[in-house]
């Protein structure tokens, strides 16, 4: 009896084991400014090619990890969502400020989709449905990224989580260039003209034009960090250039994602439907 339920256990284990997602941590997709660039990949059990999401923390350009879970900044909750979906999902560290200058951020999320472009077959993902998630700075970095003339990194879908997408529009709320920025940038609080060209040089509402992939925004209406305005501003700019643009508010939700769930349930279920329909479009998609 014992050697039977032994046997029955390890049954058990096989096959629970054989439907879960294969995990590989710190692999170095690129080396830059002294530093090996790393990420994470999930690769989900089954044949594949599965649709892949590529995602990119927050925290100020200057804080932050791929594999920060919890935590206002905590992206965890992308990692379920996506593993559940069966997608590969790549979560990556880039160079921080003030150590690193811009842009160095900007182009380490560039290597890492090129990259995973490449390499996209050793983990079951399909290059030619790629998404990017970023929430705050990260979703400032996707949503710049994404309007980069250059096939090599080209994706088909953005999901920016509260993005910085104008940086001018912030300048009064911050009384000048925000600390963060100042990092980023090397520059001073005090806006000079060279400074505020460099801002609107880096808001990716300044590049928006015809022909970008679809964006979703999710935003709070409660957002102090980010005002949801710029969500507004962005929506309507890429629509102005028919370019998709869904915008999903979050009533009652503050900047930190941590916190989304508990003012708006249910809003994951709405944004992985929405990817769904983009990088899954021969599977009806339930409308949550």
């Amino acid at each position: 009896m014992k050697a039977l339920l032994t046997l029955l256990c390890l049954s058990f284990l096989v096959a629970v084991r054989a439907t879960e997602p294969t995990f590989h941590r710190d692999i170095e997709y690129g080396q830059a400014g002294g530093e090996k660039l790393l990420l994470d990949v999930s690769v989900p059990t089954g044949e594949g090619p599965f649709p892949i999401a590529i995602l990119v923390h927050g925290g100020g350009w200057g804080s932050g990890d791929k594999a920060l879970v919890d935590g206002g900044a905590g992206i965890g909750i992308w990692f379920n969502a996506l593993t559940d979906a069966k997608y590969t999902w790549f979560s990556i560290n880039y160079r921080l400020a003030p150590k690193h200058r811009w842009p160095a951020c900007l182009e380490d999320v560039l290597t890492a989709i090129r990259w995973v472009k490449a390499n996209a077959a050793a983990y079951k993902g399909d290059p030619n449905r790629i998404a990017l998630f970023g929430h705050s700075a990260g979703g400032h970095l996707v949503c710049l990224a994404a309007t980069v003339v250059d096939d090599s990194a080209r994706v088909q879908a953005v999901v920016g989580f509260a993005p910085v997408t104008n940086h001018e529009q912030e300048l009064p709320i911050r009384g000048g260039v925000s600390t963060a920025l100042q990092n980023l940038l090397n520059r001073q609080k005090e806006v000079t003209p060279e400074s505020l060209g460099l801002l609107r040089a880096i808001s990716p509402i300044n590049h928006v034009r015809p022909g970008l992939p679809a964006f979703l925004l999710v935003h709070g209406d409660a957002d102090k960090t980010v005002p949801i305005q710029q969500s507004y501003d962005f929506q309507a700019k890429l629509q102005a250039n028919g370019v998709e643009c869904e915008l999903q508010v979050l009533p009652g939700a503050p900047h930190r994602l941590s916190e989304w769930e508990k003012a708006a349930p249910g809003y994951t279920a709405r944004y992985m439907a929405w990817l769904d329909r983009q990088l899954r479009p021969e599977v009806p998609a339930n409308q949550p």
